[in-house]
């Protein structure tokens, strides 16, 4: 044996020895008392700590100090459409989704009561275990065929057939390509799939092209992400040059058509209608149950092996309760209702018109919204937006701010949703109005540069 091997040899006895020490019996049979150690604690931080919860409380805190009234979470009585009551009152509404009126549709209501006196008010378990009901696959076949794809699985939330979705279909090994403005629900669900994520600028192909370029061959799968509709700047996405990028470098095209279904093209059937494009040239169409089919949830639409794995594999469907069957009702119905009242469509494209004309002309900023059911206002800083929404409310508008850190700040806004149910007087009113409180707030020298967050941060720490 080498004098290496001996010195180990040595080392090892001399570690069970003292093991051995250590452990020993005394002579009366019991093993002697360890010390006593105080256990270390590790506490965690208080969520007041942190610093998201802190830049919240220091938001509300400038806001206080201008005296601006928080716009969120108010309290609205009754159906929201084109107007909505609030503390009495009844406002113009442009805070809702309901784009082409069915949240008060007659057909649709009536739809929604008889599932609920034939299924109950729940599907009361996943669909995989006993919650399937018929109604289920007669939303599926409806969405499927209202694409022109082969199959559709619809989920419990719109949020979470992004999130579901992305994660079931990516890995560690893949990539997440997407436009910087997409939604959150589909970022977070890049996020938690574990894949790599590149962006791109908003609804630049060219630079899309230049991250697909660097990127070729170094992953087992790509998607890109867009949406049909931006939710925030009321844009198009290009998707005739989505689907020539495709064909090129073989990636997945998902598109996010939550705010087209039911708005663009000339029978409201989104954004491959509006481009004139073949909808089987995307692989995964997704959108929600929420805006214009007045329900809940959410869809995706494609081949039928593409359905067929999310049923099966899709932690987000298989461990969710079904649908719930009103929901899916209501949602039936207002398809339905789209082919048969096309009016609606026509309607609220005109409402989108007008809106957009007008505001241009008063030289308000509507960005690069195409003047459809998003048009966005932009203001500049956060707190300025919240003091025009309040302004508003105050001459019988209600319209929501979008600010920091939904949109970077000093691109804050009045987000405007256009319904088919808005009237021509009460767009022009709501124009006029915003032209006139936003030069006000301008004249005024209202907004950020009138209090200072960080030392409002500064002042609560100290305080703290």
């Amino acid at each position: 044996m080498t004098d290496g091997a001996n010195q180990n040899s040595r080392a090892v006895r001399d570690q069970v020895l003292s093991f051995m020490k250590d452990h020993a019996r005394p002579a009366g049979g019991k093993r002697a008392a360890r010390p006593a150690v105080a256990p270390q604690v590790n506490l965690a931080p208080a969520f007041t700590d942190l610093p998201e919860h802190k830049q919240i409380v220091a938001q509300a805190a400038a806001g206080d100090q201008l005296g601006i009234d928080n716009p969120f979470f108010r309290s609205h009585a009754g159906a929201a459409g084109a107007t909505t009551v609030v503390d009495g009152r009844t406002l113009i509404n442009f805070a809702s989704y309901d784009y082409l009126g069915m949240n008060r549709h007659a057909e649709v209501l009536s739809a929604a009561k008889n599932a609920v006196d034939r299924y109950g008010i729940s599907a009361s378990a996943s669909r995989l275990v006993a919650g399937e009901r018929p109604i289920h696959g007669e939303l599926e076949s409806k969405i499927a065929g209202f694409y022109g794809v082969e199959s559709a699985i619809v989920f419990v939330s719109g949020y979470l057939t992004n999130v579901a979705t992305i994660g079931t279909l990516l890995g560690p090994e893949d990539l997440v390509i997407h436009d910087e403005f997409i939604h959150n629900s589909a970022l977070i669900g890049a996020k938690l799939s574990g894949s790599h994520r590149r962006l791109f600028r908003h609804n630049d192909m060219d630079d899309l092209e230049r991250v697909l370029r660097s990127v070729t061959g170094r992953h087992r799968r790509v998607l890109v992400v867009v949406e049909g509709v931006y939710s925030m700047d009321g844009d198009v996405a290009d998707l005739p040059r989505l689907i020539e990028l495709r064909s090129q470098y073989g990636f997945w095209l998902m598109v996010d058509d939550a705010h087209a279904l039911g708005v663009i093209g000339d029978t409201g059937r989104g954004t491959a209608e509006y481009h004139g494009c073949n909808p089987r040239d995307v692989d995964i169409w997704m959108g929600t149950l929420s805006k214009t089919t007045a329900s809940c949830g959410g869809y995706v639409a494609g081949s039928e092996a593409l359905v067929t794995l999310l049923k099966g594999s899709a932690g987000g469907f298989i461990y969710s309760v079904g649908l719930a069957p009103a929901l899916a009702a209501a949602a039936w119905t207002s398809l339905d209702l789209i082919d048969r009242e096309p009016e609606r469509v026509a309607r609220m494209r005109r409402n989108g018109h007008l809106f957009y004309e007008l505001a241009r002309k008063r030289g308000l900023d509507t960005g690069v919204s195409v003047g459809c059911s998003v048009i966005p206002v932009i203001i500049g800083d956060s707190l300025r937006a919240a003091q025009l929404s309040n302004d508003l409310m105050a001459t019988g508008i209600n319209v929501m701010p979008i600010i920091h850190p939904a949109v970077p700040e000093g691109l804050a806004r009045l987000r405007f949703f256009i319904t088919s149910e808005h009237t021509p007087e009460q767009i022009d009113y709501a124009v006029t109005q915003t032209a006139e409180k936003l030069e006000a707030l301008v004249e005024r020298n209202f907004g950020i540069g009138s209090v200072d967050i960080e030392a409002v941060l500064r002042r609560m720490a100290a305080e703290a």
